[in-house]
Parts: structure tokens; C-alpha cells; sequence
């Protein structure tokens, strides 16, 4: 379990966004990731994909270096940020356009305009 440990530290620590995940970016395997994919997608988010499906150690080793028992996980600038629930939430309050914004992410304000306004 060391050598997935030390490809998820290195993988959250050499990329300002990474989404671990069932499936890639372009094609999602899950509901759930399939929608953070799509929020990060839709507001032109650079991020590095992780699909947890191809190796099984980093399934597991990513919920145990989080502490976190569900996939998708998002990382920003090597913080853990949440799950498919908190992204969404944080995507309709704002928040997380306030975390690119602090961590210097590049974003499309006006697509996460976009998303709200069709949720609110």
C-alpha cells in the first residue's frame, strides 16, 4: 500500500487540481463523478483525472488518505475539498468559485454563473 500512498501524495502534491474518480474526465463511470467532472469540465477547470476503476490499491488508497469513504474526492493545491455532495453545494453557494479564486485556479465565472442559475 506504500507505493500507491506515495503515487496519491505525489499525484495531489505535482497538480493544482485532481480529481480521483470512477471513469476519466471524458468518459465518468458514475453519477457522481460524472457530475464534478462535469462542473470542473463546464467551468474550464485544468485538472488531472485519477480513475481509481484501473488500479485497485488506489481505490482503496485514496479513501484511506483522505479518510474519506466515497469517490469522487477533489483536491485543490494539495488540500482535500470534498465529495460529489460538498462540491455541488459549494458550487451552487459560490464557494468554491472563492476557492479557485484564493488558490489561483483558473475558472470561468460566468459558467459557474451559468450553473447556479439554472439550479437556483
Amino acid at each position: 500500500m506504500t507505493d500507491a500512498k506515495t503515487q496519491i501524495d505525489e499525484t495531489v502534491k505535482n497538480n493544482d487540481v485532481v480529481l480521483f474518480m470512477k471513469g476519466t474526465k471524458e468518459m465518468p463511470q458514475c453519477g457522481f463523478s460524472s457530475r464534478v467532472a462535469g462542473v470542473l469540465n463546464f467551468m474550464g477547470v485544468q485538472f488531472a483525472d485519477v480513475n481509481v476503476l484501473a488500479d485497485d490499491a488506489i481505490r482503496q488508497g485514496i479513501k484511506d488518505y483522505s479518510d474519506w469513504p466515497t469517490i469522487p474526492q477533489l483536491y485543490v493545491k494539495g488540500e482535500f475539498v470534498g465529495g460529489c455532495d460538498i462540491i455541488t453545494e459549494m458550487t451552487l453557494s459560490g464557494e468554491l468559485d472563492t476557492l479557485f479564486e484564493g488558490q489561483g485556479v483558473g475558472f470561468d465565472k460566468e459558467a459557474a454563473d451559468k450553473i447556479r442559475e439554472a439550479n437556483g
